[in-house]
């Protein structure tokens, strides 16, 4: 892990095409600018915790679960058309 010291205003570069900016310094809390192209995903990582849980949640079900929900389909059941 690379560790840097930045001031309030102060940018620093990773690669050719992303700047990482100190924006603001209040005690306990620092607000951070990032620049980069669209195509690179930038996402805080207690969100990507988060959403990994949930999906690994919804992933984890018993097979009695299964059934209900098999039990409550109807095989060949015409969809419903709402105007």
């Amino acid at each position: 892990m690379l560790v840097v010291t930045r001031r309030q205003g102060e940018v620093f570069v990773i690669g050719d095409d992303i700047e990482i900016e100190i924006l603001d310094i209040k005690p306990g809390v620092v607000r951070v600018g990032i620049r980069a192209p669209r195509n690179v995903r930038v996402l805080r990582s207690e969100l990507m915790r988060a959403v990994a849980e949930a999906n690994l949640n919804a992933a984890m079900v018993t097979s009695a679960e299964v059934a209900a929900v098999a039990a409550s389909v109807s095989v060949g059941a015409q969809p419903v058309v709402r105007d």
